[in-house]
């Protein structure tokens, strides 16, 4: 596995912290879980700039989206309760499908 990937996959991680730490700072005003948003997204950011040295940025920024997006979802709906119904699920699939063709049969995913 490619360094880039793993700090792409540090910066998915820290972006899921980060927005569900936003969520729980009340629009930034509890200081803890403010603070642990700023630090989440900084990291996200460092770590996605890294990536961008090797992986293209289009299909660096459609991985950390997309996974980000299904990630977040999940985590707000085992922790926050949201609810998920069929045609989120089936969005959500799709979103994962086009990054998988993107990384799978793209010539610019750099391979």
């Amino acid at each position: 596995m490619s360094l880039a990937y793993l700090y792409l996959g540090i910066a998915i991680v820290s972006e899921i912290v980060g927005t569900s730490f936003m969520k729980l700072s009340d629009g930034f005003t509890k200081p803890l879980p403010s603070l642990v948003t700023v630090v989440g997204y900084a990291i996200a950011f460092y770590c996605l700039s890294l990536t961008l040295r090797t992986i293209p940025t289009g299909i660096a920024y459609a991985i950390w989206s997309g996974v980000g997006i299904v990630l977040i979802a999940l985590v707000s709906w085992l922790f926050q309760g949201q609810k998920l119904d069929l045609p989120a699920c089936l969005g959500m699939a799709l979103i994962v499908a086009g990054v998988v063709v993107m990384n799978v049969f793209s010539r610019t995913a750099g391979h």
